[in-house]
């Protein structure tokens, strides 16, 4: 059995694949959640922005088989059009998703992202692979395609994971929705931009769909 919170065809917005069409299929759920009825994982995970409590979303729901769920994703795609991509989040997909569901997905013509927060082994088969690592927790999955950090934040520094096997890093600069909120964002882009023109292994990693008005 498979939980989801939604299934919608968008852009992504950062990271390695901005700009790309894909399915996203967010699951319900997240190992650093503390319970608070908002859905956010603050006291673990203070920079989450995404709601993935309960099954309610658009598509969501409950699929009692890999195949159920791979052909719900491929509802969403255009019909005719090639270069299938799904992009798996959450919550933490990697709680969910499985090698029977990989290769479902593939059957299905889809290449698949993953967005984890790397507390958890990603399996194989998995075709794009985004790591986020979160304050206070242990970070298992330590290779990639790419590592995307929030910065500035005093609890983890780029220094702890620009030896990682990935091959990408990004900063992506803290960023708050809150009102009055818009000249602390412009100082955290500041620095994200002054780090990676000091350390330019790192690149920067801006949430476009904010700035367009995409979910």
């Amino acid at each position: 059995m498979y939980s989801v919170k939604e299934i919608y065809i968008t852009i992504q917005g950062e990271g390695g694949q901005t700009g790309l069409p894909a399915v996203f299929l967010r699951f319900a759920g997240c190992n650093l959640w503390n319970g608070l009825e908002s859905g956010r994982a603050e006291a673990v995970c203070k920079f989450c922005d995404t709601d993935f409590v309960g099954t309610d979303g658009v598509g969501g729901g409950k699929f009692k088989t890999a195949a159920d769920l791979a052909r719900e994703v491929a509802t969403h795609w255009p019909d005719g059009q090639g270069s299938r991509w799904v992009v798996c989040t959450g919550g933490e997909p990697l709680l969910q998703l499985d090698a029977d569901l990989i290769d479902a997905l593939h059957a299905e013509g889809f290449k698949i992202a993953v967005e984890s927060n790397g507390t958890v082994i990603a399996p194989n088969g998995i075709d794009w692979l985004c790591i986020s690592p979160k304050a206070g927790a242990a970070l298992k999955q330590t290779s990639g395609h790419e590592l995307k950090l929030v910065y500035p934040q005093a609890e983890n520094t780029p220094e702890e994971f620009e030896d990682l096997d990935f091959e990408r890093f990004y900063l992506q600069p803290r960023d708050s929705s809150a009102e009055g909120q818009a000249d602390q964002n412009a100082a955290h882009l500041t620095a994200a931009l002054d780090y990676a023109m000091t350390h330019p292994k790192w690149r920067v990693s801006i949430q476009t769909h904010k700035l367009i008005g995409i979910p």
